[in-house]
């Protein structure tokens, strides 16, 4: 695991901000992947791209420590489905390193 380098802005450390959505979307990428996508083999940049691109179609979910978190929870159901939409674009738009 790598460690998160400390960031700060005029000295105030942001580092511990995290998206709330980071864990539960890297958690059910696999399950999508062998339930929807068993024959394909997706390459790392693909897995990648698809978590990333995960992240992005979702609304932000940012907190740091000692934030109040409302109950504004994304259910299972979209974060699977906006895992399958961004599976179906990186497979649309494959990002390949040239050689």
């Amino acid at each position: 695991m790598m460690l998160k380098k400390t960031m700060k802005i005029n000295g105030v450390d942001v580092s511990k901000i995290v998206n709330r959505n980071e864990r539960r979307v890297a958690e059910l990428v696999p399950q999508i992947l062998d339930e929807y996508y068993e024959d394909y083999i997706f390459e790392d940049l693909d897995i990648q791209d698809i978590y990333a691109l995960t992240l992005n179609l979702l609304p932000a979910a940012y907190a740091q420590a000692g934030s109040i978190v409302l109950s504004d929870r994304i259910s299972d159901y979209e974060l699977r489905s906006q895992i399958r939409n961004a599976v179906e674009r990186v497979l649309d738009n494959p990002t390949r390193a040239t050689e």
